[in-house]
């Protein structure tokens, strides 16, 4: 996984001044462009729970961790998002006022199994950040990738199990409460109703996914980020376009005779690109394997969630979309 922190002065000094970040006018465009920083709206029915006081600053590293902390933490956090939508956590690069949020941030809330390792210890560094880094994965039981795939041991997309995100807000949920014990009950309450959609959506997912045919449930993705998915549903992952975890990845001619070989022998029915990724490669090789390609808007959300307004703006959102994207397919 190739995740660069951008470098210079700021790096180099370890804490930005007023000036720096006054100097910085592109990178803190930049900036807007890519974070979210908001509290959850709490205004109907089933909406987190309301509580007092200063709302608690959280840094989230990646969408989906900050659509759970916005979700357990309610109107009781501030939560600046780092990586913006439909954008890849393996290429985030960190801007002036990234780090400036690290700095005044009570936690930090990372994905952790390593998704984050190349870029946020040094930024945590360079903000002179001295609370406490979440690491949302603490008690994930981890896949392996296939040997050799990138030099990764370990496949960071946990979230796309949805009993993993259980793991995943339940820590979200300690944390906060640790850090606001005021109002412990208000992100225990948030957490309950959270874990129960949880369960719902994986509840859907596998009726959904046991609605395909057994010998059609073949997927062939961008990269290999739907391993989790595919465990828990019983698919079978003919392979994916890049290899390994890194959508960064290069991708050699011999990569694609391979691919387009594995769709014939199986007769997987298409191929899926994804929202952070051009399609072009995956629309090609489908092309050759003579296979529906399946892209726009209905492309998966594979590493990132999607913008504002999109399907999967919010976590429940992107699993549900990616499901019925691939039952469409499938079944079809």
């Amino acid at each position: 996984m190739r995740i660069s922190v951008r470098a210079g002065a700021a790096l180099a000094a370890g804490v930005l001044s007023t000036g720096a970040l006054a100097a910085c006018g592109s990178d803190d465009k930049d900036a807007e462009d890519g974070k979210r920083t908001e509290a959850a709206p709490v205004a109907n029915a089933g909406a987190p729970a309301a509580g007092s006081g200063p709302k608690v600053k959280v840094v989230a590293t990646t969408t989906q961790v900050a659509d759970f902390v916005r979700n357990v933490g309610g109107d009781r956090v501030e939560v600046t998002q780092l990586i913006k939508a439909n954008a890849s956590a393996h290429e985030y690069e960190a801007t002036p006022a990234d780090l400036n949020a690290i700095r005044g941030a009570k936690l930090v809330v990372e994905n952790g199994v390593d998704m984050e390792k190349a870029w946020l210890p040094k930024a945590v560094q360079a903000a002179g950040f001295t609370g406490k880094v979440v690491d949302s994965s603490t008690g994930v039981r981890l896949r392996k990738g296939e040997a050799g795939s990138d030099g990764e041991e370990f496949d960071p997309h946990i979230w796309h199990d949805p009993t993993n995100a259980k793991v995943m807000v339940a820590n979200i949920g300690r944390a906060l409460s640790t850090a606001d014990a005021a109002n412990a009950k208000v992100y225990e309450n948030n957490l309950a109703a959270y874990t129960a959609k949880l369960d719902a959506l994986d509840a859907d997912t596998r009726a959904r996914i046991d609605g395909i045919p057994a010998a059609d449930r073949k997927l062939v993705t961008n990269h290999d980020a739907l391993g989790y998915y595919v465990d828990r549903y019983r698919l079978e992952f003919v392979g994916s376009i890049i290899p390994g975890f890194d959508d960064q990845a290069e991708l050699s001619g011999s990569r694609i005779d391979e691919i387009v070989g594995k769709i014939k022998a199986t007769g997987a029915k298409a191929v899926f690109a994804e929202s952070a990724l051009p399609p072009k490669t995956a629309a090609t090789i489908a092309r050759e394997a003579g296979v529906k390609i399946v892209d726009g808007d209905d492309s998966l959300y594979a590493d990132s969630l999607g913008v504002p307004g999109s399907a999967g703006e919010t976590y429940l959102g992107a699993e549900k979309h990616n499901t019925d994207t691939i039952v469409a397919a499938l079944r079809g």
